[in-house]
């Protein structure tokens, strides 16, 4: 053990190992005691293990098996559907307001200096202007919950005229609300760098947009991909509130075949298993991304040495090649 964990952790000796082993034994114990009197014995007292709950997920000889699976299968692509739309356009568009808040500041704090006193007030007035409103926007957005954002989406634009598909409504509410959540996240992560980046870049007659589209929005996304993938998998279930507006989801198909069935525990806990594995599948891959990021940054070629033998140097964090 290293001299830092020593002192931020001592090592337990024997007689402490023994108690936390005897601990660990006796509280799973008493967990599965409990599971089994509070948990199965009243599941299994109302029928709930019986083939007849289980059969249709189950059993392949079941009459409904084929129908049942059919129709979650269905209902399984709709919320993929759904889910990638959402994600695509709350990507895009969030990354777009990120920038443009990003400039919006940076017009702000600028001077106008070379112009008119009357047009550099004006300018400058516009710019504040104009931040007030996107961040106004992001405060309201950010703040109303999803299922109301939805619901008011496709409830109001038939009012405008405006008609579409029940995808596209689930589509937009989804959108609304994540790409404000994204652009948020991605704004703080390019706030969040050193500004010698920014100073460096302007220094060498960089244009405040082409910084922040070729050195800080890129780092960014390095940086904030743990959290973009969280909200990405925010957005796949949430999903599931296309139910108020009559959606044909996977829980949508799941509740109607429950009116049939009548095995609610059994539905529902078939769907969640599902997306826990959709859910878990996403973070690792997230994990694997940003695993070979960080590898990549460690260990990047830069040049070739007069010998011929490739040099390589280590990345300094927030910093690009």
């Amino acid at each position: 053990m290293s001299q830092q964990n020593a002192v931020l952790y001592d090592a337990p000796g024997p007689r402490q190992r023994r108690i936390t082993w005897i601990s660990s034994v006796v509280a799973v114990i008493v967990v599965a005691v409990g599971a089994y009197f509070l948990i199965y014995r009243p599941l299994d007292a109302n029928g709930q293990f019986s083939m007849e709950k289980w059969g249709p997920f189950i059993d392949p000889s079941n009459e409904v098996f084929s129908i049942l699976w059919g129709r979650l299968w269905d209902g399984f692509q709709a919320t993929l559907i759904a889910a990638a739309l959402a994600i695509l356009t709350s990507l895009v568009l969030g990354t777009l307001l990120a920038v443009l808040r990003i400039q919006l500041k940076a017009l702000a704090r600028r001077r106008f200096t070379g112009m008119a006193t009357p047009v550099s007030y004006l300018l400058r007035g516009l710019s504040a202007v104009l931040s007030g409103v996107t961040r106004f926007c992001v405060e309201v957005f950010r703040g109303l919950p999803v299922v109301i954002t939805i619901f008011f989406v496709a409830r109001g634009l038939p009012e405008f005229g405006i008609n579409f598909d029940t995808l596209w409504y689930l589509v937009i509410g989804l959108t609304i609300y994540n790409m404000v959540v994204i652009a948020e996240i991605l704004r703080s992560g390019m706030e969040g760098l050193p500004g010698g980046q920014a100073e460096a870049a302007s220094a060498i007659g960089l244009s405040s947009l082409q910084t922040t589209r070729m050195i800080l929005l890129p780092q960014a996304f390095r940086i904030m991909l743990p959290a973009l993938i969280s909200q990405l998998v925010v957005v796949l279930k949430d999903t599931s509130l296309g139910f108020i507006i009559s959606y044909e989801d996977v829980l949508n198909i799941a509740k109607q075949a429950i009116g049939e069935l009548e095995n609610p525990i059994q539905t529902y806990l078939i769907i969640g298993v599902i997306f826990i594995l959709v859910n878990y599948s996403l973070s690792k891959l997230a994990q694997y991304v940003q695993r070979r990021i960080a590898r990549g940054r460690r260990t990047t070629p830069t040049r070739t040495g007069a010998a011929g033998t490739e040099l390589e140097t280590e990345a300094v964090p927030g910093t690009t090649t």
